[in-house]
């Protein structure tokens, strides 16, 4: 059914809320050939951004090529390789044998070989016939700006989740030699890297707590979606869609429980839309939020039984709005027993994704919907 609410994918045009400001920073930093780096939790809206500006970017008449890979299913140095090189032939060139010929002359006195019975087994461009090395890794990640030269126009790279790259015990070393590229500045037309994670303190340890790509990256933070926009958005989505009446009260209060996460809201504002005829009441976003909670639930039950004793008791307290862990009176209460104790409870949350701390070292938890669970149904709060 065609609804305004989509929640099932980026969005862009009509659908695309807020950000204006974010969109046209990142038209010019690619514009100016910079890396970008974002990192936000899990249906924040990163690539949806990145859609919109490229679309923007498009509108306006500027050409490039864009290639995009996803690193969700990657554990190791030479999948992210074969992923980026596949993905990067296809979006500059379209024939067997011109893959085989930029195989042949980009990527040469390399490991990387053009495997014909593989291409057309499972369509993957770039296979490797040894295990990659330093050269390789500097080689793949300069295609990109080689085909912008070649071609005269900017080539734009989009690797999401880019933190999987530590799941190999090479990328230590990997990540060293993408510096040494990011680090060699070309004329224009240039390639461009736009680098996305969704586990974010994964990402800060790459890019704030080791300090790769210092100085060579741009880190673009989102900004949270104006209230204001979000309300706009549901009741017009209601009103000229389907003709539907929707109180923006209730829109405001949405907004309050799932914090202006516009892909909740999206989500929750769709049920809405199934559940009613001529107008939405508190009745049904209330049916439409326990349908959310039943979707959700066991994924929450599962990340409640992972945490240890010590993490719940954090988390209870994180939920009480405590924000300084180690204070003789919040580990006494708390039955945190000792400072030592709460810096292991914090980073071990940290690793889980679940909580985040913003620059004053304050908790958030990353998840509303899951924080609004943890406090109703597992705490049993009113």
């Amino acid at each position: 059914m065609d609804t305004p609410f989509i929640y099932d994918r980026y969005v862009t045009g009509r659908a695309f809320v807020g950000r204006k400001k974010e969109c046209d920073i990142l038209t010019n930093l690619l514009d100016a050939g910079e890396h970008v780096v974002l990192y936000e939790p899990p249906k924040t809206g990163k690539m949806s951004l990145i859609q919109q500006t490229l679309m923007n970017m498009r509108s306006s008449g500027k050409q490039f090529i864009t290639a995009s890979v996803d690193l969700f299913n990657v554990r190791t140095l030479e999948e992210f390789l074969v992923k980026l090189g596949t993905a990067v032939m296809r979006a500059a060139m379209t024939t067997p044998e011109q893959y085989r010929e930029a195989v042949g002359k980009y990527l040469s006195g390399t490991h990387f070989v053009f495997d014909v019975s593989r291409f057309y087994r499972d369509g993957t461009i770039v296979s490797m016939n040894w295990s990659p090395d330093s050269e390789d890794v500097r080689a793949m990640m300069m295609l990109p700006q080689r085909l912008a030269e070649e071609k005269g126009i900017p080539f734009y790279v989009v690797i999401k989740e880019f933190q999987m790259l530590l799941s190999d015990d090479k990328c230590e070393d990997a990540l060293k030699v993408i510096e040494d590229v990011f680090r060699d500045r070309r004329p224009k037309p240039s390639a461009a890297f736009i680098m996305t994670g969704s586990q974010v303190n994964a990402m800060k340890y790459i890019f704030a707590e080791k300090k790769y790509f210092y100085r060579q990256v741009v880190h673009l933070p989102l900004q949270p979606f104006e209230e204001r926009d979000i309300v706009e958005h549901i009741v017009k989505g209601f009103l000229y869609g389907q003709g539907k009446s929707f109180d923006r009260n209730l829109a405001i209060g949405a907004c309050g429980l799932f914090k202006c996460h516009m892909w909740y809201l999206n989500h929750m504002s769709a049920i809405c839309d199934s559940m009613s005829k001529g107008f939405v009441n508190e009745h049904i976003m209330v049916d439409a939020l326990n349908s959310m909670l039943s979707l959700h639930q066991p994924r929450f039950i599962n990340m409640v039984n992972d945490l240890t004793d010590h993490q719940m008791s954090l988390m209870r307290a994180v939920l009480d709005g405590v924000v300084r862990f180690s204070a003789s009176d919040v580990i006494e209460k708390y039955h945190l027993n000792s400072s030592a104790n709460v810096r292991r409870v914090k980073d071990a949350l940290r690793k889980k994704e679940i909580l985040m701390f913003n620059e004053k070292d304050e908790p958030v938890i990353q998840d509303p919907l899951f924080e609004y669970w943890l406090s109703k149904y597992y705490f049993e709060r009113q």
